[in-house]
């Protein structure tokens, strides 16, 4: 079974979502500006960047593309690609293709038959 394992979250205004999300809910942030991108870190991680309490997430804010854009929950497969074939075989579509992140893994965009948008990560193999 394969499991959600990040959210992004789409800001307007990146120093006013941190602020929201840190005063609220307490939310540690780490900016990546050349990404324009914010990790949250909704729980305590390892020295591997995963969460230490079972079941638990954390995600990302990201610019948001496009007026109406919502959350986005990522999921971690085998094979974006084989995934990708899946999704368009029962009538989902790519909204963004598949890229390459860093030296950690591959991310997508695709939306499902009632046009909800969810993310596709593939880890890369460690080295």
């Amino acid at each position: 079974m394969d499991k959600v394992v990040h959210f992004e979250i789409p800001f307007n205004d990146k120093e006013r979502a941190e602020k929201f999300y840190k005063d609220i809910f307490g939310w540690e942030m780490s900016k990546v500006d050349e990404m324009d991108y914010t990790f949250v870190n909704t729980v305590p991680v390892d020295e591997n960047q995963i969460p230490t309490e079972p079941g638990a997430i954390n995600g990302g804010l990201t610019m948001r593309n496009a007026p109406g854009e919502t959350p986005v929950l990522v999921i971690n497969v085998a094979s974006i690609d084989e995934y990708v074939k899946k999704i368009e075989d029962n009538g989902g579509k790519v909204v963004a293709p598949k890229n390459k992140v860093g030296n950690m893994g591959l991310y997508s965009r695709v939306s499902d038959t009632e046009d909800n948008v969810i993310g596709l990560w593939e880890d890369l193999p460690k080295s």
